[in-house]
């Protein structure tokens, strides 16, 4: 079932690009979060996507904002990736069970065995605020993000 907006966001715990823990609810109280879910790293559109992420990171909320990002990838691959495109927030990997937080969410794509391009925005007491998901091959827009995120 999907994730509808008002919703008590689904809480997980994923390993970083790094191996560490990350719990959604570590930043309930503390930090809005922007959750996004892509197909693939390295893929051109997701590549893309969140190198536009990286940049405009700092005019999308600050300090009050995280971006975690989702993918089906190995944390070893989102490792590479990572450092190869300089991306500071955390790639967290729902490799096993596979896109298990994906298909929490309601944006896995079961067929293709890869996430959907879905985002959620979630405020700092875990309730979905905002979503939007797009097709694998139409990339997001940022500037909706920003929008959102001034509403909280």
């Amino acid at each position: 079932m999907a994730v509808k907006v008002g919703d008590a966001a689904p809480d997980f715990e994923l390993k970083d690009q790094h191996g560490a823990p990350v719990k959604l609810s570590d930043f309930r109280g503390e930090k809005n979060v922007v959750l996004v879910f892509y197909p693939l790293a390295f893929s051109g559109v997701c590549t893309g996507e969140l190198c536009q992420i990286r940049d405009e990171l700092p005019t999308l909320g600050g300090d009050d904002v995280q971006v975690l990002a989702v993918s089906v990838d190995s944390m070893f691959a989102l490792r590479a990736w990572a450092e190869q495109e300089k991306y500071q927030f955390p790639l967290l990997s729902d490799f096993w069970p596979h896109g298990g937080v994906a298909q929490r969410y309601g944006v896995f794509d079961e067929e293709r065995g890869v996430a959907t391009r879905g985002t959620f925005i979630i405020d700092t007491q875990g309730v979905v605020r905002w979503k939007v998901e797009n097709a694998i091959p139409d990339a997001r827009d940022l500037d909706e993000y920003r929008t959102a995120l001034a509403g909280l």
